[in-house]
């Protein structure tokens, strides 16, 4: 078996069709989603700016 890493950039409140349309084309089985959060501000406390940058999906392909 081997896996393949794909960086998905994202902006939480407007790219959910986006990140729909990358997953049903994968191929292979997803093993795990990891987001990337920034460094947290204060601003990201409060909630007025985003604070994941972009999305590690883990594939398994089948050999």
């Amino acid at each position: 078996m081997s896996y393949r890493v794909h960086r998905f950039d994202i902006v939480m409140e407007s790219d959910q069709n986006k990140l729909e349309v990358f997953l049903n084309n994968l191929k292979g089985e997803i093993v795990s989603i990891i987001p990337n959060n920034r460094n947290i501000s204060l601003a990201q406390i409060y909630g007025i700016s985003r604070k994941i940058d972009f999305l590690l999906i883990i594939e398994k392909i089948k050999d």
